[in-house]
């Protein structure tokens, strides 16, 4: 996959960069596998807006991608790598010897013809899909489940990989893309290789109007409006926070710098190993200084 440039004959294409799409093998979608995809525009049930700054784009429909590969033991074959409008990756289009065809997401090096298999005894090759504790340590993965039988929640974006630091106790030490170490059982899958589309981050949009193709409208500042707007608007020129020096907050109020928002006591804390900003947990500085750790229950 490349990215390409465009002669600047307008200003929307002096910035502008596109795929070159030449990965892809498919134009249009298999039809049993979409399915309609409604927008609220920022909306609820009751037509009042309560996520703002959404709404327009372009029409899609939704792609029903197999997250939780379980079609154990069974062989696929890979017909087609395909673009899906809904994510940032690319997705393959799978076809098992009995005629079933599923989508999953590609990973880099993923060919057509290649035959993928997901289960125990499958190897720990590109596409493949295994419990964690049958990788090796440090090879590249995505599509990492957190709880048994639940499908892949982590690492499914454009680009990225977790690894495997190790496997001990029925737990294996997954280093996810924010540099977080968490605990996950191991039996949980994960997918072998990493996320393709990687040159998805150099993308440059060049225009605004290509940003609402994508169902963003515009965003405006707080600083920018009246007070009675904002808690933020108002005051004579550039100013802070209506003239004073109050520190940045919500349009309701509530601090959006630096304020802690995660909950402090919370279930899945004992499982984090390392937070992502290189701070041990508590569990694991009590394991590290020989006291007692907590033995986390598998979620099935």
């Amino acid at each position: 996959m490349g990215i390409k440039t465009f002669r600047p004959l307008t200003p929307g294409q002096r910035f502008k960069t596109a795929y070159d799409f030449a990965e892809i093998t498919k134009d249009r979608p298999e039809k049993d596998l979409t399915e309609a995809l409604k927008r609220s525009g920022g909306r609820n049930c009751y037509g009042r807006t309560t996520s703002r700054f959404m709404g327009g784009g372009h029409k899609r429909r939704y792609r029903i991608v197999d997250f939780k590969r379980d079609r154990k033991d069974a062989p696929a074959t890979v017909e087609a790598i395909e673009y899906d409008p809904n994510r940032t990756c690319r997705i393959a289009l799978l076809k098992y010897q009995d005629g079933e065809k599923r989508y999953i997401l590609a990973p880099a090096g993923l060919k057509v013809g290649q035959t993928v298999v997901s289960g125990e005894n499958a190897p720990p090759e590109v596409g493949n899909t295994l419990p964690l504790k049958k990788i090796p340590v440090g090879m590249p993965i995505h599509n990492v489940e957190m709880h048994i039988g639940h499908g892949g929640q982590m690492v499914r974006t454009a680009g990225a990989s977790a690894t495997i630091t190790a496997v001990d106790g029925g737990y294996a030490n997954v280093k996810l893309p924010s540099g977080e170490v968490r605990m996950i059982h191991e039996k949980c899958m994960a997918t072998i290789g990493q996320v393709g589309n990687a040159e998805h981050e150099n993308i440059s949009l060049g225009k605004a109007g290509r940003k609402r193709y994508l169902g963003f409208r515009p965003h405006q500042r707080g600083v920018t409006m009246n007070p009675v707007d904002s808690p933020m608007g108002g005051g004579q020129g550039k100013s802070k926070s209506g003239g004073g020096r109050h520190h940045p907050v919500s349009p309701w109020g509530k601090l959006s710098k630096g304020k802690k928002t995660r909950a402090k006591y919370k279930y899945s804390d004992k499982y984090i190993v390392q937070r992502r900003k290189g701070k041990l947990a508590a569990h694991a500085v009590a394991a590290t200084a020989g006291g007692p750790a907590p033995a986390p229950a598998p979620k099935a």
